[in-house]
């Protein structure tokens, strides 16, 4: 078996023998192949190479040819045959070696430029010759074009089986194949109902991170498999393992081929699954398996899902009601820059657009109180469906109690499971020979931890029936509450206002009422006071309207220059402080969310433009000193005697025809006070003067 090629350059060099199998089964299934790769071992011996001089590079089992980036064993054998350490290197067929031109190419310039022959069971070839190249190009380019072509053949009869929805993909916990090849549901009806329970609880709650909180408070497990092909396994609820049992469509009776894509990275690696689109599906059949629930169902729970992410720049999603008061968290947006806003909730609940400067480091663009705006929206909502009439209670109420018997009836499911699960341990240590203490031992560990996590369930179902009884008369006034809150929706013929106003209705509640028709809420405001507010509604109309949210100060009314003139004109007319007050109450003017104008407002203004009433305008009372004319007397502050009042350091009556705080004008009053400003008194009682 000799061959002219061969020359006594290259048999002082290496013999290397690539081995691979494309796939882990082929290396089970298919062990007559990779005898005949090893048996390469003696042909490089019979071409003239020691044995000692052979090599088997191995690394690449399991691994496909397609690309070289995750196999070793072919990056070794580039950078020996690039050292100039291989004569020859030898594989069954050349397709062992690379099933891709892009690999294949550059094997053959790097062999053709170290001198190094390629061998297979057909013969030996030089690469630096012309025919030599000429033939290994031909077989390089058949090799590939037959992966295409058996690729393309196989994908057309699997995409053909799975159109008709025959294909036997591995099927979610809760369906299973009899042994007849026909999906059922699975008999085990504590498996069952508790996927009927995650789909119910979701229903209900509207948000996956609801129906994690109600299985951890109970202690409820979820079924789950081992593998694709792997047995059924009880496991803590995760937000992750609800999310898959929400979005497979074989609960809604669906066959779907398609949802994932083989995606490469650039850099030539492993290739990584990625979840397409609903819409990218390759192939969906309705109505295959026994359902769960129906496909109408199962599109609003993915749509619900979707929505739950707060992306409404990218996917126009607004996020989940959660329970916080905004009403419109999820739905606001800036006027200014168009980006979402957020919710503060420090001191007074404030809607905040954070966007610029989180973003640019800029300033905030606006933000604007809650309150305000959150009455102003309700109003519009509940104006908007006046009309129709709402019969949602008795549904709730319905809902409510289904969920607390199935969650009842999914704990009892349980507790069964694991005293069966108890029983079988107890039966096996009690068959086990007691001489035998390995096995004795595992054995009885097994069956105390059966037994711990059966008390465990237990005593969390006994805790929760305790619960129930302790607020059973909670439960009676609720019920006549609820009772009493039925009637009246059905003497007012069911209809919203009532029920938006009721106590008991979550705020996620309210939140979930108003997404029914607002899409989006645009605030901006136009002034210190007032903000503009859009409407969006669901089916595209809007609405325009304007909040009132009030300032911090005077100066931040918008009509407070009006006011200002007004008070001036009337005070240098010689008009009284609550006269002005009374006059601008019936011309109209309000302040900060529509309140009268007082008169303590009136005195401050006019102050602030510098008018002062003239000191004998002042009243005078007989017999009595006035607060400013004590202040004046005594030379403190007015603002310091109200102050020693409101404390009680000053005991002083207050005139019933006046209504003005009156001192005694005697001198033990100046005398007592000034004592009471060195500090030598602490309290001084001035109420002697009678009342007038």
């Amino acid at each position: 078996m000799h061959s002219d090629l061969i020359t006594p350059a290259h048999l002082s060099r290496r013999a290397l023998i690539y081995v691979r199998q494309s796939t882990p089964h082929q290396v089970l299934s298919n062990g007559e192949s990779l005898r005949l790769q090893y048996a390469l071992r003696q042909r490089a011996v019979d071409l003239g190479w020691r044995e000692a001089d052979v090599e088997v590079i191995d690394q690449d089992i399991g691994e496909s040819g397609t690309t070289a980036a995750n196999r070793s064993g072919f990056k070794e054998l580039l950078a020996r045959v690039g050292l100039g350490e291989v004569g020859i290197v030898l594989s069954y067929e050349v397709t062992r070696l690379t099933r891709n031109c892009s690999d294949w190419y550059p094997l053959l310039d790097l062999c053709g430029y170290r001198r190094c022959l390629i061998a297979d069971r057909d013969g030996v070839y030089d690469p630096s010759t012309g025919n030599g190249r000429l033939l290994l190009g031909l077989k390089g380019t058949i090799s590939e074009v037959e992966m295409h072509t058996l690729r393309g053949r196989l994908t057309a009869g699997l995409l053909a089986k799975a159109g008709r929805g025959d294909l036997a993909l591995p099927l979610p916990v809760g369906l299973e194949r009899d042994p007849t090849g026909v999906v059922v549901i699975t008999p085990d009806r504590e498996v069952a109902d508790r996927i009927r329970l995650v789909f119910s609880t979701f229903l209900d709650r509207r948000s996956a991170q609801a129906v994690l909180r109600v299985l951890l408070a109970r202690q409820l497990a979820l079924p789950r498999r081992e593998g694709p092909q792997g047995g059924l396994c009880w496991r803590a609820p995760t937000k992750h393992a609800i999310c898959s049992i929400l979005r497979q469509p074989a609960y809604a009776g669906a066959f779907v081929y398609g949802r994932t894509a083989a995606v490469r990275p650039p850099d030539g690696g492993r290739a990584k699954a990625r979840t397409r689109p609903r819409a990218e599906w390759r192939v969906v059949v309705r109505d295959r398996f026994p359902a769960y629930i129906s496909w109408e169902t199962h599109e609003a729970i993915v749509a619900t899902l979707q929505d739950n992410y707060a992306d409404y720049c990218r996917k126009g999603t607004r996020g989940v009601p959660r329970d916080g008061a905004a009403l419109l968290h999820g739905l606001v947006h800036c006027g200014i820059c168009g980006r979402k806003m957020t919710v503060q909730y420090h001191n007074r609940a404030r809607y905040i657009c954070r966007s610029l400067e989180n973003d640019q480091g800029l300033p905030r663009c606006q933000n604007v109180l809650v309150a305000p705006v959150d009455a102003l929206v309700a109003s519009a909502f509940l104006e908007a469906v006046a009309p129709a009439e709402v019969d949602a209670f008795e549904r709730a109420e319905a809902t409510r109690r289904e969920n607390e018997a199935a969650l009842r009836r999914a704990a009892a499911q349980q507790i069964e499971r694991l005293r069966y699960r108890a029983l079988l341990a107890e039966r096996q240590f009690d068959k086990v020979d007691p001489d035998n203490r390995l096995v004795a031992s595992e054995l009885e560990r097994r069956w105390e931890a059966a037994l711990s996590e059966l008390r465990a369930a237990e005593a969390a179902l006994a805790a929760h029936d305790r619960m129930d009884l302790e607020s059973q008369g909670a439960k009676v006034s609720a019920s006549a509450a609820s009772s009493t809150l039925r009637m009246q929706l059905l003497e007012i013929q069911q209809s919203l206002p009532p029920l938006w106003a009721d106590p008991g209705l979550a705020p996620a509640q309210r939140k979930a009422l108003l997404r029914c028709l607002i899409e989006k809420v645009v605030l901006e405001r136009t002034a210190a006071d007032r903000v503009n507010v859009r409407i969006v509604w669901s089916g595209g109309d809007w609405s325009d309207l304007v909040a009132d949210t009030g300032g911090h100060a005077l100066r931040e009314l918008s009509g407070i220059a009006e006011i200002e003139r007004c008070v001036a004109t009337m005070a240098r007319s010689g008009a009284a402080d609550a006269e002005i007050a009374a006059t601008l109450n019936e011309r109209g003017y309000r302040l900060a969310h529509g309140r009268p104008v007082l008169v303590n407002t009136v005195r401050k203004l006019r102050l602030a433009q510098g008018i002062r009433y003239r000191p004998e305008l002042r009243r005078r009372v007989e017999g009595a000193l006035t607060i400013p004319q004590l202040a004046e007397a005594v030379g403190v502050s007015e603002a310091w005697i109200h102050h020693r009042i409101r404390t009680g350091r000053i005991t002083v009556t207050r005139g019933s025809k006046y209504q003005l705080h009156l001192f005694p004008d005697e001198p033990a009053t100046i005398d007592a006070l000034r004592q009471l400003i060195r500090g030598e008194l602490r309290h001084i009682n001035l109420s002697t003067y009678p009342r007038d």
